[in-house]
């Protein structure tokens, strides 16, 4: 288990996590999402003793991570799958994390047949692929046989065969009892992987709720329009309660209405109407809704 109370880092002015709590609990694959420059990456350094809080407390097993000599017998963790030596060999990396967290010699074969590495252990880790290194950075996360593991942007360089493999393996861990948390800002990939989300804004909680929850809550209906006179349409279905966007052509993106509501409007309007379906908003667009106010780098022109 993992659990935050009150967490804050501040570094100058700039506070990357402001007193941010919630429990992270087993059983689960708990999905940490936010846009980038959230503080997801300093909230899992926080947690690993990496970095120190300026206020609160982060504990893993009731403990804080820094106090325990051997770490990787308690959490495993993937950061950076590019942090790692690259003239050594992948079985020597993990042979050598082995030997400083009291593990045996044999652990390091075992988790490379299990991320699918046995073939090139002995190659240097520098001729890598990211994929290769993603991989191999899941076997160092693994080597304790940790209950809590975090993964930060696992699936960065990884073809649909191995994305496929990790949805599988984190699920199996979360099924065996452990606590799995993965960061993402990828709200598309955590909505295949994840049964749990935890939403985040420059550093503060949004989000802490089961996916069910949330899509519950937020995978609204809406209907599409296409007509010749998307100005006088837009008009009356906004006089009848609907909200209405207008992509600047022909189409017009309408909630709070029933299509056949839109159709008895369009009539009496006398408007033509090419198109008229009803779509579901999918919970990526839920996501972007609920934190386009806290994105720190937003691109012109949305």
């Amino acid at each position: 288990m993992i659990e935050l109370r009150d967490l804050t880092k501040r570094y100058g002015g700039t506070t990357a996590v402001n007193r941010l709590t919630l429990t992270v609990r087993p059983g689960h694959v708990t999905g940490f999402l936010g846009p980038n420059g959230a503080g997801k990456s300093t909230t899992l350094r926080l947690v690993l003793g990496l970095h120190r809080p300026t206020g609160g407390t982060a504990l893993v097993d009731g403990r804080p991570f820094a106090s325990r000599p051997r770490g990787l017998r308690h959490a495993g963790a993937l950061l950076d799958a590019g942090d790692v030596h690259g003239g050594r060999s992948a079985r020597a990396h993990l042979a050598a994390l082995a030997r400083s967290n009291g593990l045996p010699r044999s652990r390091a074969a075992e988790v490379l047949d299990q991320v699918g590495l046995t073939e090139v252990a002995r190659r240097r880790i520098g001729g890598f692929s990211l994929g290769m290194r993603q991989r191999l950075g899941i076997a160092a996360a693994l080597l304790g046989d940790p209950p809590v593991l975090l993964f930060d942007e696992p699936f960065n360089g990884l073809d649909p065969e191995g994305v496929r493999w990790v949805r599988g393996l984190f699920r199996r861990l979360a099924a065996e009892g452990r606590t799995v948390l993965v960061s993402s800002h990828l709200m598309s990939e955590m909505e295949q992987t994840a049964d749990h989300l935890v939403v985040i804004g420059r550093g503060e909680l949004l989000v802490d709720e089961s996916l069910a929850a949330f899509a519950a809550r937020n995978a609204r209906a809406q209907v599409a329009v296409r007509t010749s006179d998307p100005a006088t349409l837009g008009t009356a279905l906004a006089a009848a309660g609907g909200t209405v966007t207008h992509d600047g052509g022909t189409r017009l993106t309408v909630t709070g209405l029933p299509v056949d509501r839109i159709g008895e409007l369009a009539f009496r309007a006398g408007v033509a109407v090419h198109e008229l379906h009803t779509r579901t908003a999918s919970l990526e667009e839920a996501f972007m809704d609920l934190t386009a106010d806290r994105l720190d780098y937003a691109a012109g022109g949305r």
